[in-house]
């Protein structure tokens, strides 16, 4: 297959906003990247999708609910207006764009209950820019008993294709997780823990901030070695992989009462320390470990995961990548792993049976298609 033009949209569970990004791929070897856009979401709009998630986390099986909603809604606005956007600062016209992957908004993980949750519509997606939508990219692999994460891996790999093996992709978005990238294109991938997303509560709960800026807060504090060993002591870490997370299955509670540049120092800590077990469930170190994801700009988490690990983590940008376009980037060429029918996950990276491909494809309507 020639390689096609599609757009990746990306919104995470640290809840700072959406990223859509152009790709040139086949899904295969081919990977060029192209353009990228960001739009940060308001305090309002994240206490929308916090609300969303809140309600969610409380239902045995997904619901329709007022909340869930409006998220939806504010979503699928959201989508078709950053697609219009992006175009734009390609200049790229929508009829040249073979597929939008849309991850929309993970508001509830439970594969141990046989489900997944992300919000926005594909098909109304598809309706307002008249390009073909696939969405729903987690769902398949969960029905079929994986984890339904860490999806990027099959991403992760192609960007990696060219680096001495084995080699490590850490993602520090709301969760943390590891692709590891043996001989022969090996595959191991697992969530080691909360990335951004505990930090960004505690500063968001002391003084009102969306996350830690530059780690400043945390460089102020000391680390409470008593909070971090009872943080750590959770038998989830010693699980095997591959495993994920919900970002709210871990919380802020056992800081509650450090001072705010204390909290977020010891929850700074035990992010570092959690991506340290994880390296020891891979079945050989990694030669390099590669940073992407929000949390690569944040200097202090940076070097405690390096004093942690005993490897200094390494920015994308040292191979030419923008990692902040890398989740957005993969989910584009996840959609046109799915058109052609290729896996995007497997045993190694999900759990699954088998690898699997997934996503479910939505075609504008006629009247809108665009030529």
């Amino acid at each position: 297959m020639e390689p096609v033009l599609a757009i990746g949209l990306m919104s995470g569970t640290s809840l700072d906003g959406i990223d859509a990004a152009l790709l040139r791929t086949d899904g295969e070897a081919a990977v060029k990247p192209l353009a990228f856009v960001t739009r940060p979401y308001s305090p309002e709009e994240r206490a929308i999708l916090q609300a969303a998630a809140e309600q969610a986390l409380t239902m045995a099986m997904p619901a329709w609910h007022p909340a869930i909603r409006a998220a939806e809604l504010l979503l699928d606005q959201s989508h078709a207006a950053i697609v219009g956007a992006l175009l734009a600062e390609a200049g790229v016209a929508a009829g040249d764009v073979a597929v939008i992957g849309c991850h929309g908004q993970t508001i509830a993980h439970r594969p141990d209950r046989g489900w997944t949750w992300q919000i926005g519509e594909g098909a109304a997606l598809a309706e307002a820019t008249g390009i073909a939508v696939v969405d729903r990219l987690r769902v398949a692999d969960v029905a079929a008993g994986g984890q339904g994460a860490p999806l990027l891996p099959v991403y992760h790999r192609a960007l990696c294709a060219a680096l001495p093996k084995p080699v490590a992709m850490l993602n520090l978005g709301g969760v943390g997780n590891l692709t590891w990238i043996g001989e022969g294109d090996a595959l191991i991938a697992f969530d080691t823990g909360p990335a951004n997303g505990l930090v960004n509560s505690w500063v968001e709960a002391h003084g009102g901030a969306a996350f830690d800026a530059e780690g400043a807060l945390a460089a102020s504090g000391q680390v409470h070695i008593s909070v971090l060993d009872a943080m750590l002591d959770n038998p989830w870490f010693d699980l095997p992989p591959p495993k994920s997370l919900d970002r709210h299955d871990f919380t802020i509670q056992p800081a509650i009462g450090l001072s705010p540049a204390d909290g977020a120092a010891t929850l700074t800590r035990f992010t570092a320390e959690t991506v340290a077990l994880g390296l020891r469930l891979l079945p050989a170190p990694p030669r390099r470990l590669i940073a992407v994801g929000g949390g690569r700009h944040n200097p202090t988490l940076m070097r405690m995961i390096g004093a942690a690990c005993g490897l200094p983590p390494e920015p994308i940008e040292a191979l030419g990548s923008n990692g902040d376009a890398t989740e957005a980037e993969g989910f584009a060429y996840m959609a046109v792993r799915s058109l052609r029918g290729l896996p995007i996950s497997f045993p190694g990276t999900t759990g699954a049976p088998r690898s699997l491909a997934g996503g479910t494809l939505h075609r504008p309507p006629a009247s809108v298609r665009v030529a």
